[in-house]
Order: structure tokens, then C-alpha cells, then sequence
């Protein structure tokens, strides 16, 4: 197992190599380096993987996973992994420092005092590549000496060669990210910046950035002639590939005829108002496509998309087919591809991503191009990609979304499910996947708009400021947020979700009485119908009336509007939540259980999983089941930013149970947030049914909040 590596690199510039014991590279030769001097390797090739797949792993590897990744059915694989693992601690161990630790059924490295070129570079990934300042970019740069395992090939092991392919284009996507990060620190016509966008573009022959960048670097160095060139050997590569080239040649065009100003266009984004106006403009009605996917302009994507002057982008994402490592070689159309399509799908009707179309990422992939080479050619934000391998009577999914022009990954995940029929266990993952991708993207979207300047907000990163803020669950912050959706629907009077974010606002003023509760009812109403109008296909538009209804004492038509939250994206997660919120309270108490479970599911780790766990209190309290209601109210209230209403949940179900002394220690933390909390509060913030609303007037008179 690789602790995270002891140095200063976290927060100082530079590598030292004072204190190392030891040094191992994997990136070109393989080498071990001890005292300034290499050790002779030993030529077994399968004790290079072993090491570098045992350095990688962040947990202990089992001996069978290793027997099967690196031995293809051999006549005594445990046999050969300890001669392996003998070797291993030749190079490795010293005295009184054992770093191979091989327990009887699993093996780890411990490299706490070792320098690992891969796992500096997979720190910086971790810390944020734009948070490294320029002399460790340098030192960054200076570690890719070639490939990761450089020349090593090991043959009739498919399971370990799949992982190697992952790697090595895993770290050249790496490569790429700090190669474009330190061309952004250095002077526009300097040597080094030039030598520095050449290496980025022989990794990333079709990244337009790069390309752009280049040629931008050659107009300020007065290299006209090399910039024409540059730009016609661009462009034939370009038409070869079947890629829009016009991008290249505009960028050229505007660095010819007005150099500073395009100079001040490519780098800086036009700042837009600061959000303080409470007026939001009416939106227009969206043209409707019953394309499943949007097919982008790559034109549009020839900037990356977080500059420019678009206030109307959203977060981009190419999801590329799955490798199914049990097809065969060419066969295309199995469960991978397949699952790559339906999540397409999916995150398309979410109607908050910007998806590449299934036609341009299945034709990279015939190209053989991987999904880092992808992401960067597409010019998109997020990339997905995964492999699909069946073992015994199980289908097992492993997923990651990766940010495509910093090759950190965002979130990674394995599905393990029964392969009873496939299509079902196949729509099962889908389903987690696609909920996952759009909670990791938004909570993603929502850390860099927090650190952007106010004044430099577009549409979608004032939005994603708003929802920092309005996941806060508290006074202050709601009415931040507000301010920054109001922001949002300025720049962009079409952002259906910006409105719906608005209305949760008001929304959230009227069920927390933090105003006149009427007035906040009337807005949160037409927010959510302004959010109808910008976009009568986005769920989240349906879901913001369905609150907004509910508020207004509309059950049936609230429901109605839920309901086509989720029919619309059955992956809605809140949607399902909000279903079962309305539900638990005087409707189906049965569907409010199913509903809340649905939504756990689908988002495990939610900002409003306090409610999704108060939910299903609230409705076993109306089947009679109170010692659960009463254990899975103050599992939600034991959550991050579970307001006074959930605490007064647990305290009610405590107190119906006959736990009285948990129920006071809530009791008291509901008088801390608010001294004149009453039942009155808790009960005019529900629409309970008659015989759970006596229920809780019960509990409140045995803990004194009657």
C-alpha cells in the first residue's frame, strides 16, 4: 500500500530529495535508486509490473488478484509470485526497514520514505494541477522521461495489459495537463514556453488549445512564416482526421490583424455584472431536439470552457464505449458499448450537461483513441470511461470521471452486481452511474465557481455558486444564494435550472419561515414556472412546481408535476426524494419508503440525504413502526446541515419510542438553533394526515415542546 509520499511538495516549489532513501522510476527506463546509485534490475519483467502495479495500489492486493493479473494459468503461480516477491525485497528492504509486506493473503509496499515518480505526479493530480506554482511545474515536467513501464511487455496476460494501456495513457493525460499548465505561467514568446507547447502537442496532436496556444506563441515571437506553417501542417492533419479546422485558422486570422486585443480574447473572459439586482428577466421558450444527445460544434469547442465570453454553456461530457475485457478483439455492439449509449442517453435527458453525441465518441474509439486523447481533442470538461469484465455469475463495472484538462480523477467507483440477466444489471449500474456522474460534476462545478471572482461569473458558474450556497441550509446562505441565481438568470434568461434554484430559495424561506411565508410561496411559484418556460423538458424544472404546489396545498397536482420529474430522467435523484417527501406525509406512506430508498440509491451521498432519511422516519411513524421511524430520524439528523426540522423529527420519533433522554439531547439542540421552537413550528412546516399530526402532538407534550 503507497501512503502519500512525506515531502514538502504539497506546499512548497520543488522536489527535494533530502531524507529519500530511496528513489523509483517508472516513467521510461525502470530504475531504483539508492544512495545516487541504481541498482542492477533483475531481468524478470513480470517483478517490474509487480512492483509498479503493487506501488499504484492504494490497498492491499490479494495473491490470488496478483496470481491472475500477471501468471495465465501457469503450473505454480503462487510458486512463482513469492520467487517474485523474494526478489522484490532484494531491491527493495533494507535493514530494519521490511517495505514488501506480504501478510498470508494479501501484499503491500510500504514506500512512506521513497520517492515514486508516478505517485509525486498523481499527488499533484490530487491537490489540483492549478494550484502548483511554476518551479514545480518544471519539476513535474522533468519526471516524464518516457512511458510509464517504458518498453515492458508481457505476453498471453490480457488482464494485466489492459491495466498497463490504462496507465500509460493515464499519465500522458497527466503529462499533457502540466505540460498546458506551465505554458500558461510562461511568457507568451519565450524559448521555454515554445519547447514546452511542442511536447504538448506531440502528446496532443488534436487539441486545439494546444494548437491555438502554439501559434499564439509564434505571432509573439514574430515568427510569421513558422506560424503559417504551423497552421497548414494543422490543418491537413485536421482534414485527415475528419476534425473542423476552421477554429485554428480563424485564431490565426485574429492574431494576424490585431494582435494584443486577440492576445487579451484568448486569455480572459469578459467579466459580467456582480450579483446584487433582485429583477430576473423573463425567459423565452428553448427550441426542443428529440435528439437524445447534443452533437457540439467543435467549432464552439475551440476554447477551453472556462474561458470566453458564453454565458449559456454547461459543463461538457464525453462518455467513451467501455472496454468489455471479455469480447473479442474487434467486436463491437456487446454489453460495454451498449452501456456507454444508455448512459449517454440518460445524462442527455438530465437536461444539465452538454453530451457528445454517441456517433463522435464510438468513432474516436474505432480510432483507437483513448478517452484522456479524447476528452482533450473534444475540448470537453468531464470525461467517462470504464471497463466491463464478467467473473463467475457477476458483472463487474469499474467507472471513473475524470476532469479532461487537469487528468484528475473526480470519482471512481466498481459496480458488482448478479448476472442473472444482464440487461437488468446492466440498467441497474447505469442508473447509479449516470446519478453519480451528475452529483460528482455539480459538486465539481460547485468548488471552482466558489473559487471564481464574482465578476468573472458566467450563467453556469453563478448558478453552481448559488447551489454551494444553498446547500447550506441556513438563513444567511440561502439568501446568497438567491442573490447568485438571480445572477445567473440575468446572464442567461433561458437557464431553466438557475430558476429552479431560485425558487428552492423561496421555497426554503417559506418552510423555514425565515420571511412572510405567503409572499415566499408566490415566488417560489413563479420562479418554478419561469424555469417551465426556459426548459419544459428539464426535471428539474417539474420538480421546482411540484415543491412550489405542495407549498400552495396541491397535493395531487404536486405529485403529477414529481412524477414527471422522474419520468422524464428516472436517474433524477431528488426527484424520487421530493415524490416520497410529499408521499410520507398524507399519501401512500409505502411509496414515500420506496421512493426515499430509490433516492439514497441513486445518490449515496447527497447534500439533502438528512431529508431523504427523515422521509422514510416520517412514513414508518404513520405505518406504526416507531422504534425504526425513531432509529432513522437521528440517523438524518445526525447529517452535515440537517436543519431544526429534522432535529425535530428525531426528537418526536425519540420520544414515541420511550427514548426519552435522546429525545431531550434533541430537544436541546432544537432550542440552541431556535430558543422558540414549539410543536406549532414543526407542525404548521408539514402537511401531516390527521392521525400521525396527533401522534406527534403526543410526543411533543412528553419532551416539553408542546
Amino acid at each position: 500500500m503507497v501512503a502519500p509520499v512525506e515531502s514538502d511538495a504539497a506546499g512548497g516549489e520543488g522536489i527535494p530529495q533530502d531524507g529519500v532513501a530511496m528513489r523509483i522510476q517508472l516513467l521510461g527506463p525502470t530504475a531504483i535508486i539508492r544512495a545516487d546509485a541504481a541498482l542492477p534490475l533483475p531481468p524478470s519483467r513480470k517483478l517490474r509490473a509487480l512492483v509498479a502495479y503493487l506501488a499504484l495500489s492504494t490497498h492491499p492486493v490479494s495473491r490470488a488478484h496478483l496470481c491472475e493479473l500477471l501468471w495465465d494459468i501457469p503450473n505454480d503461480p503462487r510458486g512463482e509470485l513469492r520467487w517474485c516477491l523474494s526478489k522484490a525485497r532484494t531491491l527493495l528492504d533494507e535493514p530494519g526497514r521490511h517495505r514488501v509486506q506480504a501478510a498470508q493473503d494479501s501484499v503491500t509496499l510500504e514506500l512512506h520514505d521513497c520517492r515514486v515518480d508516478v505517485i509525486d505526479i498523481e499527488l499533484a493530480m490530487r491537490q489540483g494541477i492549478n494550484n502548483v506554482g511554476v518551479e514545480r511545474l518544471r519539476t513535474l515536467a522533468a519526471l516524464f522521461g518516457g512511458d510509464f513501464l517504458d518498453g515492458l511487455q508481457i505476453r498471453s496476460c490480457p488482464m494485466f495489459d489492459s491495466w498497463l494501456v490504462a496507465q500509460r495513457r493515464r499519465f500522458r493525460s497527466c503529462q499533457a495537463a502540466v505540460l498546458e499548465h506551465l505554458a500558461a505561467t510562461l511568457p507568451d514568446g519565450s524559448e521555454e514556453r515554445y519547447d514546452c507547447l511542442d511536447k504538448w502537442l506531440r502528446l496532443a496532436p488534436f487539441d486545439r488549445h494546444a494548437h491555438v496556444l502554439m501559434l499564439q506563441s509564434l505571432s509573439a515571437r514574430q515568427q510569421l512564416r513558422e506560424g503559417e506553417e504551423h497552421l497548414a501542417a494543422a490543418i491537413r492533419a485536421f482534414e485527415d482526421e475528419g476534425l473542423d479546422w476552421r477554429p485554428l485558422r480563424d485564431a490565426w486570422r485574429q492574431l494576424r490583424t490585431a494582435p494584443a486585443e486577440s492576445t487579451k480574447s484568448l486569455n480572459s473572459p469578459e467579466s459580467p455584472e456582480s450579483p446584487e439586482s433582485p429583477e430576473w428577466p423573463a425567459p423565452t421558450a428553448l427550441p426542443k431536439s428529440s435528439e437524445p444527445a447534443a452533437e457540439p460544434s467543435i467549432a464552439a469547442l475551440a476554447e477551453p470552457s472556462d474561458g470566453g465570453k458564453d454565458q449559456t454553456r454547461r459543463a461538457s461530457i464525453a462518455v467513451m464505449p467501455f472496454a468489455d475485457a471479455s469480447a473479442r478483439n474487434g467486436v463491437r455492439g456487446g454489453l460495454g458499448d451498449g452501456l456507454a449509449y444508455d448512459i449517454i442517453t440518460r445524462l442527455a435527458k438530465l437536461r444539465s450537461l452538454f453530451v457528445i453525441a454517441q456517433g463522435t465518441v464510438f468513432a474516436l474509439d474505432q480510432r483507437s483513441v483513448g478517452p484522456e486523447e479524447a476528452g482533450r481533442t473534444l475540448n470537453v470538461d468531464f470525461v467517462v470511461s470504464g471497463r466491463l469484465r464478467r467473473h463467475a455469475k457477476r458483472i463487474i463495472v469499474d467507472v471513473a470521471l475524470v476532469q479532461a484538462r487537469t487528468a484528475r480523477i473526480v470519482w471512481a467507483e466498481t459496480f458488482d452486481h448478479p448476472l442473472d440477466d444482464a440487461f437488468v444489471a446492466l440498467d441497474d449500474i447505469g442508473n447509479r452511474i449516470v446519478a453519480s456522474v451528475e452529483i460528482e460534476v455539480e459538486s465539481a462545478e460547485r468548488e471552482r465557481a466558489i473559487l471564481t471572482p464574482p465578476n468573472s461569473l458566467d450563467a453556469w458558474s453563478a448558478h453552481h455558486r448559488g447551489l454551494w450556497h444553498m446547500y447550506r441550509f441556513n438563513q444567511a446562505d440561502n439568501a446568497q444564494a438567491r442573490r447568485f441565481f438571480q445572477m445567473a438568470v440575468r446572464l442567461d434568461p433561458t437557464y431553466s435550472r438557475a430558476y429552479a434554484g431560485l425558487s428552492f430559495t423561496h421555497w426554503q424561506d417559506a418552510f423555514q419561515r425565515w420571511g412572510e411565508q405567503n409572499p415566499s410561496m408566490d415566488l417560489a411559484y413563479k420562479a418554478a414556472n419561469q424555469s417551465l418556460i426556459a426548459d419544459d423538458r428539464d426535471p428539474a424544472a417539474h420538480w421546482a412546481m411540484g415543491r412550489a404546489l405542495w407549498l400552495r396545498g396541491s397535493q395531487d397536482p404536486s405529485l403529477a408535476e414529481l412524477q414527471r420529474a422522474v419520468d422524464l430522467s428516472p436517474n433524477f435523484a431528488l426527484g424520487h426524494y421530493t415524490l416520497g417527501f410529499v408521499h410520507c406525509q398524507s399519501g401512500d406512506a409505502q411509496v414515500a419508503i420506496g421512493a426515499a430508498d430509490h433516492s439514497r440509491h441513486l445518490s449515496p451521498f447527497d447534500p439533502l440525504l438528512f431529508g431523504m432519511l427523515a422521509v422514510r422516519a416520517l412514513a414508518l411513524v404513520r405505518l406504526g413502526r416507531i422504534a425504526e421511524a425513531a432509529d432513522w430520524a437521528v440517523k438524518a439528523a445526525m447529517r452535515p446541515n440537517a436543519h431544526v426540522h429534522i432535529l425535530a423529527i428525531a426528537a418526536h420519533c425519540l420520544a414515541l419510542a420511550d427514548r426519552q433522554d435522546e429525545a431531550l439531547g434533541f430537544v436541546a439542540l432544537i432550542h440552541q438553533a431556535n430558543p422558540a421552537y414549539r410543536a406549532a413550528d414543526f407542525l404548521n412546516a408539514f402537511r401531516l394526515a390527521t392521525d400521525a399530526e396527533e401522534l406527534f402532538k403526543v410526543a411533543a407534550g412528553r419532551i416539553g415542546l408542546g
